[in-house]
């Protein structure tokens, strides 16, 4: 590495936040990025580790000691084609992922970890402003035609790297503009929506089709149990598409959202987390809608204690809620942890969100029992507290409670992407109603349905934009070798 003793001789320097009361007002981005000079001092702190265990932290194996030690040296061009050689987008994961790589940083086990996602950051935001990103078509075409079916991160990932192969590729998407859960599950003030627009200009100067609007479904459509964003006005079958390509990438999401069967559930102002985000997106982005889903002057309580949770923590401070709560089932966590005991694997401890910190309190240990209305809307409902008791959570007697509810989001997760979408195609399933595909270096991606493929979330449940963009870019090779019999691809 460039500085030998920078790891000894620099603190870890954090990205700024815009003040609480500034932000509010606003849907925009409020991270102030490193500045260069911090982004070097930053990098010199990366420690020339004998094993970067770093690189086995990322999911997309960043080239971290590269890039960290290239941005020391002032060799920006080299960082940026060091990223991007393992991550189509770092503008969305040096935004929005909760940084593993860090977590698993030697520099963690006892002193703060390297700022990597800040430098990360750093590199992407000033590759765009050089102008050294730019759309790279294939130099030969193969003739074979490719359809993705999804366009959410993993979507995109696996669309570029397949265009770049020089297959003729569709890409489908559902809703009116593409993303997935970045355009409409993420807000705003997380992730600015230009920077999406901006890589489909690369995508599509590169050679990408894309088609929104279209739903890919059976004669059912989406089915009446799904409660998901669906702005489709055509509809195409299975059959049509697998007549057409010769091959299908399923790329969706795990958009079924995990429910809270307590009395009182049927009550209006009940919603999942996704149809409230997804409609603030919307607005933000111009259009109209009617009986949009607010939180002005509401008393809020938001259950479900994930980042989708703190997401609509900002957005109901946001919409200028009267008071935001949010609830968790499990213990409060430590707030620093057991580093020799979990290092360099995810840790469970205390995090707090910039959304957090704009107004919210955190109730953990908590359950919801019932959702208590008049005049058929909600208006409080009544909780208890949990305990771990024989392995199981277990109420604790004289704990219960009611709370002012004006309006209750439910944030818990998602249990399984849309049955119907994977019945239409006769695609098995595994236990937790996933798409069945194994991730073998031979054969990997590949449903029970001939020339049908799945990644991301539609294929392991729900999880990080940067495991989509993994799952993206290996599916991606995993096509094109049934198409080609060998691929160059990166894996």
């Amino acid at each position: 590495m460039g500085k030998t003793t920078g790891f000894l001789e620099y603190e870890r320097i954090e990205e700024g936040y815009a003040p609480v009361a500034e932000r509010l007002k606003h849907y925009k981005e409020f991270v102030i990025g490193l500045d260069e000079g911090q982004a070097r001092q930053q990098a010199a702190r990366c420690m020339d580790c004998g094993t970067p265990f770093c690189n086995n932290g990322c999911p997309v194996n960043n080239i971290i000691p590269d890039f960290n030690d290239l941005v020391y040296r002032g060799d920006w061009k080299n960082a940026i084609a060091t990223l991007h050689s393992t991550n189509n987008f770092p503008e969305f994961t040096g935004r929005i992922c909760p940084a593993p790589c860090e977590a698993a940083c030697v520099a963690n086990i006892n002193i703060a970890p390297i700022g990597i996602k800040s430098i990360e950051h750093a590199i992407i935001d000033r590759a765009w402003e050089e102008g050294w990103v730019q759309p790279l078509p294939p130099k030969h075409q193969t003739g074979k035609k490719v359809a993705v079916v999804g366009a959410g991160p993993a979507g995109l990932a696996a669309a570029q790297q397949l265009v770049r192969a020089g297959h003729d590729v569709t890409l489908f998407e559902k809703n009116d503009r593409v993303g997935g859960l970045l355009r409409y599950g993420i807000p705003d003030f997380k992730l600015d929506k230009a920077l999406i627009d901006r890589r489909v200009e690369q995508l599509v100067a590169e050679g990408l089709k894309i088609r929104t609007g279209v739903l890919i479904a059976g004669k059912d459509g989406l089915g009446q149990d799904s409660k998901v964003t669906n702005w489709a006005k055509e509809t195409i079958s299975p059959e049509q598409l697998k007549a057409e390509f010769d091959a299908v990438l399923l790329t969706g999401g795990s958009e079924q959202s995990r429910d809270l069967p307590v009395p009182g559930r049927d009550l209006d102002g009940i919603h999942f987390a996704m149809e409230f985000l997804p409609q603030q997106n919307k607005v933000n982005a111009g259009d109209k809608l009617k009986g949009q889903i607010r939180a002005d002057g509401k008393h809020v309580i938001v259950i479900g204690g994930g980042d989708t949770g703190s997401d609509c923590v900002g957005t109901s401070n946001r919409h200028g809620a009267k008071s935001v709560t949010q609830f968790e089932v499990m213990p409060m966590p430590p707030e620093q942890e057991n580093k020799p005991l979990v290092w360099p694997y995810w840790p469970i401890k205390l995090r707090t969100s910039s959304s957090h910190d704009e107004g919210c309190e955190r109730e953990f240990a908590i359950s919801t029992k019932e959702f208590i209305g008049e005049k058929g809307k909600v208006k409080s409902l009544r909780t208890v507290q949990v305990e771990f008791k024989d392995g199981k959570l277990a109420e604790v007697e004289g704990t219960e409670k009611v709370w002012p509810a004006d309006l209750v989001l439910l944030a818990m997760g998602f249990v399984h992407p849309v049955a119907t979408v994977l019945d239409a195609f006769g695609v098995d399933k595994d236990a937790r109603g996933n798409a069945k595909a194994t991730t073998d270096f031979i054969g990997g991606y590949a449903t029970s349905v001939p020339k049908v493929f799945a990644a991301g979330d539609i294929r392991r449940g729900q999880s990080l934009v940067v495991w989509a963009i993994r799952e993206g870019r290996q599916a991606a090779r995993a096509v094109d070798e049934f198409l080609m019999g060998c691929s160059e691809l990166p894996r």
